[in-house]
């Protein structure tokens, strides 16, 4: 069994806004092209090993629906220098997977996620009958 994490993408409205965002953020940060992706996050997760080894990924809750995952590459642990309070790095693919759309109600930070309860990705260009947008917010209404 594959471990994941989820965790909600406060303030994104889809995910083409997220690839904004995260593609504005590596530019605030200076990072190289090539490099993963950095999520901070308060705590460490204690499996980690067992997130990378078994090839996990982060799950993104997009306005109360799964709607995408990158795939975990490392953790980092630090601290700011400031405050002094330690922090997380979580390292991610850059490229974001479309995955199906499934409702996820709201909790903080992030979670474990079991590939069991994990939705399956989508397919290049796979949309079903309706538009992804429109199916996500009917999954998140409940009615799908």
């Amino acid at each position: 069994m594959v471990l994941h994490l989820i965790k909600l993408a406060v303030g994104v409205d889809d995910v083409a806004h997220m690839k904004k965002l995260q593609a504005a953020r590596r530019k605030q940060r200076g990072q190289r092209p090539g490099t993963p992706h950095w999520v901070y996050t308060r705590n460490m997760p204690k499996r980690a090993e067992e997130l990378l080894a078994g090839g996990g990924s982060l799950y993104w809750v997009v306005r109360g629906v799964i709607s995408a995952r990158q795939v975990l590459v490392g953790f980092e642990e630090d601290y700011d220098k400031e405050s002094g309070k330690k922090f997380c790095r979580i390292q991610v693919k850059r490229s974001l997977v479309f995955t199906a759309p499934r409702a996820c109600k709201p909790f903080q930070g992030w979670r474990y996620f079991e590939s069991e309860r994990a939705p399956p990705d989508l397919s290049k260009g796979d949309s079903g009958d309706m538009p992804a947008t429109m199916a996500a917010e009917l999954k998140r209404l409940g009615l799908l």
